[in-house]
């Protein structure tokens, strides 16, 4: 996975609630048993007509090239719905690094952290900041000290975040590199329990 550290970007806004993971990725995607593509059918319903991608929806934000960037703001209960990684697999494939929304399906919140991308849950009042500004506006997530700034207006927001998790974003660590960052340790912990 690629490090995250701290990101300025432009923003996508997707202001719907209850945004469900078949919406995310509709299930008859799933077939694939690698990663790859799926960043194409990232709402693939709500982008084209009748599945064509001849045929998209002009009022839909991911055909607005007006909207662009890192992040993707949507409202709340993001991620609802069946377990699926493959939602997170086509957010990250698409070339969102970040999430923001004011509450995530627990289910949703770890697949994304797992796959490399975090999941900024900030208070309602501040999504609607968010959600009010243009097109013009970037934010900034500062992952080491776990904030989220609005840079036209400077207005900020702390976010929580497991620990482990951190640590694994930040160094761009899956759970096997961890243990492998750790290898030493691991190693020091056997020979001193062995020798007891």
């Amino acid at each position: 996975m690629k490090a995250f550290t701290i990101i300025t970007s432009a923003f996508v806004p997707l202001p719907a609630e209850n945004i469900d993971t078949d919406q995310i990725i509709p299930a008859r995607f799933l077939k694939a048993t690698t990663r790859d593509g799926f960043g194409k059918n990232l709402f693939r319903d709500w982008r084209y007509y009748n599945n064509d991608e001849a045929q998209p929806k002009v009022d839909f934000v991911l055909n607005q090239p007006q909207f662009h960037g890192q992040i993707l703001v949507a409202g709340k209960n993001f991620g609802c719905g069946s377990s699926r990684e493959h939602a997170a697999w086509s957010i990250a494939d698409y070339g969102f690094r970040a999430v923001v929304s004011s509450f995530y399906a627990d289910i949703f919140k770890n697949n994304a952290l797992n796959n490399g991308v975090l999941p900024v849950q900030v208070s309602d009042d501040f999504l609607q900041e968010i959600f009010a500004l243009d097109n013009t506006a970037t934010l900034t997530i500062d992952l080491k000290n776990q904030s989220i700034t609005i840079d036209n207006t400077g207005s900020s927001e702390k976010f929580d975040i497991n620990e482990y998790k951190r640590t694994c974003l930040l160094n761009g660590y899956d759970d096997i590199d961890y243990l492998l960052s750790i290898k030493k340790d691991i190693e020091e912990y056997e020979h001193t329990f062995l020798q007891k």
